[in-house]
């Protein structure tokens, strides 16, 4: 699964906003969720199966933690979107400033 898939599920995109403030561990994720956490931790491995998210063992915790990587992935996928969109409101920006000198 890729990092777009992964990331259209809305309890895995509440998982990264949890995660784009800070490092969280599994029960940190639970409470923030409300859902169980064998529930969470299926998401998780979702998540970073897609390279969305990695994890670390310290002592008896799991650490997770946002992937750089797939984000870029995501933004330069998205590039040419942006690109579209931004002509497409400057073409109607420009439409509504004749508009308006004309009227």
């Amino acid at each position: 699964m890729d990092a777009l898939t992964a990331l259209a599920e809305p309890t895995r995109r509440r998982i990264t906003d949890a995660l784009r403030a800070r490092e969280c561990s599994v029960s940190d994720l639970v409470a923030i969720v409300g859902m169980s956490q064998p529930a969470v931790s299926k998401h998780l491995r979702v998540l970073r199966e897609a390279g969305v998210v990695s994890v670390e063992i310290r002592a008896q915790r799991r650490i997770y933690r946002l992937e750089p990587a797939s984000f870029r992935e995501l933004d330069a996928w998205l590039a040419p979107y942006r690109r579209l969109w931004t002509q497409h409101l400057a073409a109607l920006e420009r439409h509504l400033d004749a508009k308006g000198e004309a009227g």
